[in-house]
C-alpha cells in the first residue's frame, strides 16, 4: 500500500464531486425534476443543490442516499466514475 501524493489528494478531492454532481444531474434531467423540486424533496434548498450538482462542494453519504432515493437509483449509480 502506497501513500498518495497531495497532488493526488488534490486530484481526487477536486474530480469525485463534480462527477458525482454531473451523475445526479444526469439522473435529475432524465427523471424530468428540477433542480429545486429534487431539493424540496430531500428538505434542501436549491443553492445547495446547485453546488452539489456543480461539484463545488462535497456530498455527504446520507446526502447522497436521500438523493438516490428521491431519483430512485442507487447510491452507486450516482457515484459511478469510470
Amino acid at each position: 500500500m502506497s501513500d498518495l501524493t497531495k497532488e493526488e489528494i488534490e486530484i481526487i478531492k477536486e474530480s469525485i464531486p463534480k462527477r458525482i454532481g454531473m451523475n445526479i444531474k444526469k439522473y435529475r434531467i432524465q427523471k424530468g425534476i428540477k433542480q429545486s423540486e429534487l431539493a424540496a424533496m430531500i428538505q434542501s434548498d436549491r443553492q445547495y443543490q446547485y453546488k452539489i450538482e456543480s461539484g463545488i462542494v462535497g456530498i455527504s453519504v446520507v446526502k447522497l442516499a436521500l438523493i438516490a432515493a428521491a431519483l430512485d437509483v442507487s447510491i452507486s449509480e450516482l457515484v459511478c466514475i469510470d
